[in-house]
């Protein structure tokens, strides 16, 4: 990487973390994925009860071998003999887990999560349940405020999320959201998520790569 791209994206990630700190959560600069597994192990006790949200990253980052492991007591919504009732039964399981993991389609410099969800299986237990959540994100998903998030979120996450779940939706073959009203959107629950009462509860780990929609 140039120098001096480096060095932007180093003030963006410092300003970031800051603001992510200010707001009772914990950001964290993970340099490698040999820093951001030992950062997991750090933060994640051995058999422990461990779920997981919707998340490209997850796969990319190699999080979801590392969970599948035998370390772990893994909820693995990702099983392909699962049916529609057995996911549910893990999305339920995933309220007490002891951690939860997943992505963020958006982190404001600000230090805001900006989230869309189709069902909401992934953002409530960020909101509520597990006693400890991760995110792990890419510098890639950094916006300025909230309204750089909206755009991002539902002009280029959104439309490539439902391409890669074949949803029968306009922006599978526009490209880009017209805030459709078909029963198949995956864009039903925005949740913005400014800060946290239970100090630390949220950690957020920035790794320096592009990872994930």
């Amino acid at each position: 990487m140039d120098k001096n791209i480096a060095w932007y994206i180093q003030k963006q990630v410092e300003r970031t973390i800051k603001n992510i700190n200010n707001r009772n959560m914990e950001g964290y600069y993970i340099k490698n994925r040999e820093q951001l597994f030992q950062k997991l192990k750090d933060l994640i006790t051995e058999g422990s009860t461990v779920g997981v949200g919707d998340s490209m990253t997850l796969f990319e980052t190699g999080v979801i071998e590392f969970l599948r492991s035998g370390k772990f007591n893994f909820l693995d919504k990702y099983k392909v003999e699962l049916t529609s009732d057995d996911k549910r039964n893990i999305y339920i399981k995933n309220f007490s887990a002891a951690t939860f993991i997943c992505s963020t389609n958006a982190l404001t410099e600000s230090g805001e999560l900006y989230n869309i969800d189709g069902n909401g299986s992934r953002v409530a237990p960020m909101i509520y349940g597990p006693k400890q959540v991760i995110l792990v994100t890419g510098i890639n998903k950094i916006v300025k405020n909230s309204e750089e998030a909206e755009i991002r979120v539902r002009q280029y996450a959104a439309p490539i999320d439902a391409k890669r779940l074949n949803k029968d939706t306009p922006c599978t073959k526009l490209g880009y959201c017209v805030d459709c009203k078909t029963p198949n959107r995956i864009c039903n629950d925005f949740v913005v998520i400014r800060g946290q009462f239970i100090k630390g509860r949220i950690k957020i780990l920035i790794v320096g790569e592009t990872l994930g929609y």
